[in-house]
């Protein structure tokens, strides 16, 4: 494939996503054109393979990135595999099992556009510097992007594929990830919808060090090490707003007008997009807990049919990428330490609500952020373009 040359200036960027916009309580972000075309290809595909490239893989995500193609079907699609990287990590050296050793290239929008697919897994801003430049034209590639940057942004799908992947179709040539919380929780309130209607969602939020990147979990252990060998008395912090060893914040991203915070504010306005539910009433309370990994939430829905618990119970059982625990007898219930890991989302504690009465559920979820919230999201979202014809 020709490319026309680009000449970028080498940026430093980190794997944990910066939010990419001040917004509004009260409204979604307004939207931006992006450029959708068709790629020409004479590929159909069966037996495709596909140049996939990850921006930011020495980060929590990019890793986990990599794992999924390890595993996965499409990475036995990938006939390449390239990794870009700063200046800092440019020139290293990254062992995988099915892909062999591969050299971090320095990031050029020109290299970039030689891949089928990009997958973003760096902050924001840099996806909203970059993101368009990679995937505009016939011969851009596909770019999967991780980061806050176009969620919210009207004509960008955002993809949960059990959900909406069909919206993925000829000519997108740019997707957003949702949110790892979002992502978690729809994994069990779209059965629930599909069978009773959602009227309205109250969650509050169990979120593990993960969802603050790789320096998250460091901190997290650093610290919590420090206070057990009596380094000191309470554990510091520079990631998070409070010390997380020994503590649970109930403060992530940052507070809106409405005194949500953005963390909180993403499963609202994300939910209505995924589910194309505009004006369902959702509400969030997100809490940072010492866990290293794993999400848990519990959420209680009010719906527009009554509900039948053992029903219920059957569409979550044969419901894709979900795992039903709920087996309270012999204390079998979602928790980190069993999800962490895990593809498939934990749900269980199914009970009629006492507030809600007949037309109201209460469950407890628990998945890995960096997969199910993040990495084998992204992947599954370039396993249904490719399903859908929509990679040549």
């Amino acid at each position: 494939m020709k490319i026309p040359s680009i000449a970028l200036t080498s940026l430093l960027f980190t794997s944990t996503a910066v939010n990419a916009f001040t917004a509004s309580s009260n409204h979604v972000p307004s939207a931006f054109g992006i450029q959708k075309t068709k790629k020409k290809s004479s590929k159909t595909n069966l037996h495709m393979k596909y140049s996939v490239g990850i921006v930011g893989a020495t980060g929590a995500v990019g890793k986990e990135i990599i794992g999924c193609l390890e595993k996965r079907d499409f990475g036995q699609q990938t006939s390449k595999l390239r990794i870009f990287g700063s200046q800092r990590s440019a020139g290293k050296n990254i062992a995988t099992d099915r892909f062999g050793d591969i050299e971090v290239e320095l990031f050029d929008v020109a290299a970039a556009r030689e891949c089928d697919v990009i997958f973003l897994a760096v902050s924001g801003d840099f996806a909203k510097e970059h993101a368009a430049a990679i995937s505009e034209g016939d011969d851009g590639a596909v770019v999967i992007d991780n980061s806050s940057a176009f969620r919210y942004v009207d004509g960008i799908p955002l993809v949960v594929p059990e959900i909406n992947g069909d919206i993925c179709v000829k000519g997108t040539k740019l997707i957003a990830n949702p949110n790892c919380t979002t992502a978690i929780g729809l994994m069990a309130l779209w059965p629930l919808h599909q069978l009773f209607g959602l009227k309205r969602v109250i969650m509050s939020t169990y979120q593990a060090a993960s969802g603050a990147g790789q320096e998250g979990m460091d901190e997290l252990a650093t610290e919590t090490l420090a206070v057990l060998n009596k380094e000191r008395d309470v554990a510091d912090n520079k990631i998070f707003a409070h010390p997380l060893p020994f503590n649970v914040i109930p403060h992530i991203d940052a507070f809106q007008e409405n005194e949500y915070t953005k963390e909180e504010m993403k499963v609202t306005w994300e939910t209505r997009k995924i589910c194309n539910l505009p004006d369902i009433p959702v509400s969030c309370t997100a809490v940072r807990i010492p866990t290293y990994r794993a999400h848990s939430e519990a959420i209680t829905i009010e719906t527009e049919k009554p509900v039948d618990i053992e029903a219920a119970r059957e569409a979550l059982r044969n419901a894709p990428g979900v795992k039903l625990v709920d087996d309270t007898s012999n204390s079998k219930y979602p928790m980190p330490l069993t999800a962490t890991g895990q593809d498939d989302v934990e749900v269980g504690r199914i009970r009629k609500s006492l507030v809600f009465g007949d037309n109201g559920l209460d469950l407890f979820v628990s998945g890995d952020q960096l997969l199910r919230g993040a990495a084998l999201n992204a992947v599954l979202v370039a396993e249904v373009m490719d399903k859908n014809d929509c990679l040549v």
